[in-house]
């Protein structure tokens, strides 16, 4: 039995992990979770899983849990509470879930105490994906994509000879907005942003996807992950969805994993890896869909995808700034304080004006994190 700790546990991906668990109670218990701010959404899980620890964000949720639930469950809160749910000693297998860089420091010290990670928090590797890798190689440590993408891209590779890889594709939707032009784009609703046409997301993920900046932090962990050169990492625009990545071989052999867009078929391939366990939910119907469609990306309405590709090639802590001044930006769209338009505007302001750090600590990568973010919020005033 694969014993969890899930980071972000009332999120979207979070909220499905837990949905997997209760499909095959044999198979998978859950010992910690993390879950924000969501305090209604948290009583239910601690009801319906029984988790022994339990992290909220701050220490006035601790206390208001803590009077609720008693001395049967452990509360605890803010980023130490985040590192202590990912390496309870109970838990073998850590879900990182969080949204954000939030998710780095825990999932470092997950790796350090052996857990291994099913990883969902892209910035983990955006952020510090030279520090992660090395970290899991040296710790002998496996890292389970949870992001449909780089589990399909996974899957592709599955028993393959990584150096006869001519290129991965990762394949995109396109977002809310992929059929309006830039101009169409000046007065677009929050309320627009957030209607993805395919999945089911949270806000934060589903605005990346209407920029294409997740497809660009997802080249980025693909980089890291893969250990693929950026210049064997394509992206195609694939509006329905169904191809979740492909990899193409030196022989033009091209493998893709194929599925209906449903977050539980990655996460549950994560959990149960090297197994498959049965997921009931609709099959995939091809004869129904009828006809599959796809193009490039244009990288000049989608200046989030050509900002993504140049960090990454230029490595250091311009990935770490790109994801921390998007991550700021798209939180001010939210918030309705910037239109949709100037997003890629702002992170630009802000890549322009960092000088790169070319081989990262830790610290150094946090402190390149709180610049980009103090920039946006100047920027913004």
């Amino acid at each position: 039995m694969k014993t969890l700790s899930i980071l972000g546990s009332t999120g979207s991906i979070g909220t499905q992990t837990l949905e997997v668990v209760r499909s095959h109670p044999d198979q998978f218990r859950v010992v910690a979770i993390s879950g924000g701010t969501n305090l209604n959404r948290l009583r239910e899980q601690i009801k319906m899983f029984s988790p022994k620890l339990v992290s909220v964000k701050t220490k006035e949720l601790a206390e208001e849990l803590r009077r609720e639930v008693g001395s049967r469950v452990t509360i605890v809160y803010g980023e130490e509470g985040l590192i202590e749910v990912a390496t309870h000693p109970d838990a073998n297998f850590v879900v990182t879930a969080v949204v954000g860089s939030i998710g780095l420091r825990p999932t470092i010290e997950a790796i350090k105490v052996g857990k291994h990670i099913g990883l969902a928090n892209k910035e983990t590797l955006v952020s510090a994906g030279h520090i992660v890798m090395d970290l899991a190689k040296k710790h002998q440590i496996p890292i389970l994509p949870i992001d449909s993408e780089h589990s399909a891209i996974y899957q592709s590779l599955n028993s393959e000879k990584k150096e006869q890889v001519r290129r991965i594709i990762l394949t995109a939707s396109g977002g809310s907005f992929r059929d309006k032009t830039r101009e169409e784009l000046r007065n677009v609703s929050i309320q627009d942003a957030l209607k993805h046409p395919n999945w089911s997301m949270g806000a934060k993920i589903t605005i990346d996807s209407a920029t294409m900046m997740n497809k660009g932090l997802e080249i980025i962990e693909a980089h890291w992950l893969f250990q693929m050169p950026f210049d064997k990492i394509d992206v195609m625009i694939h509006p329905e969805s169904i191809i979740h990545s492909m990899v193409e071989y030196v022989d033009r052999a091209i493998i893709a994993q194929l599925g209906t867009p449903d977050m539980k078929v990655p996460i549950q391939y994560a959990l149960s890896y090297p197994d498959r366990f049965e997921l009931k939910q609709e099959p995939l119907d091809l004869t129904k869909i009828g006809s599959l469609h796809f193009q490039k990306p244009d990288f000049r309405r989608f200046p989030s995808l050509k900002m993504a590709y140049e960090c990454g090639k230029d490595g250091g802590t311009m990935p770490t700034v790109l994801n921390a001044a998007n991550e700021e930006i798209v939180a001010a769209f939210l918030a309705g304080k910037v239109p949709f338009i100037e997003i890629e505007s702002f992170i630009e302001k802000v890549l322009d004006q960092h000088l790169k750090i070319s081989n990262p600590n830790l610290e150094e990568i946090m402190e390149a994190d709180q610049w980009a973010r103090k920039m946006i919020a100047n920027l913004l005033k």
